[in-house]
């Protein structure tokens, strides 16, 4: 298994859902315990993602609606993810950027990490494939 081949990702798609759903979450979950504040940015980051993961581990990834599906909601949540990673980008320019002392919680780290699982998700989703049948 090789981690930087594309084709062991779409052939373990269900196991990327399933690790997409563990990130949502435990994202989730520092949310309602009140360990990071409440960002609509982030909620928004955050239940894309495990939308994403619960489409990529049921067969509806494979039809032409789930496809459909993962692109409005993968391209709504990189949006998001763009505009609050821009946000950041602005204050580096304007010379008031800090990085927040935990930077497990950073919100530029976070949405920039964010921005690259909701494509690569989006990406798996679009182009998976139906696997062949099995013969006994």
């Amino acid at each position: 298994m090789n981690i930087l081949n594309l084709s062991t990702y779409s052939t373990h798609i269900k196991i990327v859902g399933l690790i997409a759903i563990v990130i949502s979450i435990a994202a989730w979950s520092t949310d309602l315990l009140g360990i990071v504040y409440a960002c609509p940015y982030c909620r928004v980051q955050r239940s894309v993602i495990g939308l994403l993961g619960l489409l990529l581990i049921t067969p509806a990834v494979t039809h032409w609606i789930g496809k459909y599906f993962a692109l409005v909601i993968g391209f709504f949540g990189a949006t998001v993810a763009a505009n609050q990673h821009f946000m950041g980008w602005k204050k580096i320019s304007a010379g008031t950027f800090e990085f927040k002392d935990n930077l497990l919680v950073d919100p530029f780290i976070l949405s920039a990490c964010a921005l690259t699982g909701i494509i690569g998700l989006t990406y798996l989703a679009v182009t998976a494939a139906k696997l062949p049948a099995k013969t006994a």
